[in-house]
């Protein structure tokens, strides 16, 4: 299990620092003092999702949320990945009352457009409620692959190499937990959401 650390809650501050909200995401005076200081409801940017709807994240609030990083064109860990968040949401499908949403950003949003994210959503068997894809702005998901401890990088004009992290967020928007995917024992994540889920 990955947990936080200081070196986390210093970036996640320091991002908060260096950017002003806009649009939409804007928070209310009113809304900060209700969120934790470690949420990511507190996050500025705003995310285009697969059926081209603009959001932010705390449009997500109340929600227990699991979160990968992905690109459609991968070929190798995205899949597992990918089958990963399909088998947690099965185990975990009729279970809690607060039901979590699944949320996958695109590491590659020049190219993972909406409409692309639909698609791979309908071949993968995501197209539930449950489900989010989300296309961000280049800046936007580095940052918030900051956040996640997700390292990625570009090593052609079509790949990427990284990190292959699933994080658990609590309804208020705190990272709960995290661990490496790719088809590794998931009742532990499983129950951790069964948990956050029931608060």
């Amino acid at each position: 299990m990955i947990k936080y650390n200081t070196l986390f809650i210093s970036l996640f501050v320091l991002l908060l620092g260096c950017q002003e909200p806009s649009g939409n995401s804007k928070l209310t005076q009113e809304e900060v003092k209700e969120l934790n200081e470690m949420s990511i409801y507190h996050l500025p940017s705003n995310w285009n999702t697969q059926d081209g709807e603009q959001i932010s994240f705390k449009d997500l609030k109340g929600h227990p949320l699991v979160v990968v990083m992905i690109y459609t064109s991968c070929q190798t860990a995205c899949p597992r990945l990918v089958a990963d968040m399909r088998f947690i949401a099965e185990k975990v499908a009729s279970k809690p009352k607060n039901k979590p949403k699944y949320i996958l950003v695109s590491i590659d949003p020049l190219n993972d457009s909406p409409e692309k994210l639909k698609d791979f959503a309908k071949e993968n068997n995501m197209e539930g409620d449950q489900w989010l894809f989300l296309q961000g702005t280049e800046d936007g998901v580095r940052d918030f692959a900051n956040i996640l401890s997700v390292k990625y990088k570009k090593i052609n004009p079509m790949d990427f190499s990284h990190s292959n992290i699933i994080s658990v967020f609590d309804k208020e928007g705190v990272l709960q937990y995290q661990k490496e995917g790719l088809g590794l024992e998931n009742d532990e994540i499983i129950n951790q959401i069964l948990k956050i889920s029931k608060i």
